[in-house]
């Protein structure tokens, strides 16, 4: 019986710790969508500060009307531009539009319609500097592993 309880406990912390490290899904701006902002650029990095963005985790970009998005270089962000020199990516011109967070570098994001992007319509997202070592224990995941291991010792 006790082999059993040990079973169900390490089943239980596994499946647990594989849906701590699964990637989360962000939608730009929440509500606001992917957009020129009523305040200028401090909506997205107000909504980009309140996100825990990790390795893996994807944004996606929504929008109506006419917008697009890219990925460019701080230098493409910082002047609104996006040139051959400074494209991480194909511009996306239809929503719903994802990018996946590969790497801890930071991410810049733009659309380059008109004068958008001067706007504020640009995001920089940043990864945490602890998903640099691999996937990340979720707190959750972490309390039920240290739980199912007590479980086991004591039986």
């Amino acid at each position: 019986m006790a082999d059993k309880l040990a079973l169900i406990g390490w089943l239980m912390a596994a499946a647990t710790l594989f849906a701590g490290c699964a990637a989360e899904t962000y939608t730009v701006g929440d509500d606001l969508g992917w957009t020129i902002p009523p305040l200028g650029a401090v909506a997205y990095r107000t909504w980009a500060a309140k996100e825990d963005f990790d390795l893996g985790d994807n944004i996606v970009f929504r929008w109506s009307g006419t917008h697009d998005v890219v990925q460019v270089t701080k230098e493409g962000y910082d002047n609104c531009t996006a040139t051959n020199s400074t494209t991480l990516s194909p511009i996306q011109t239809t929503s719903p539009s994802t990018f996946t967070l590969n790497s801890t570098a930071p991410h810049y994001f733009i659309c380059t319609v008109d004068n958008h992007c001067r706007l504020g319509q640009k995001l920089t997202v940043q990864t945490e500097a602890s998903a640099a070592a691999g996937p990340v224990l979720k707190t959750g995941a972490l309390s039920a592993l240290l739980l199912a291991v007590a479980a086991f010792i004591s039986l």
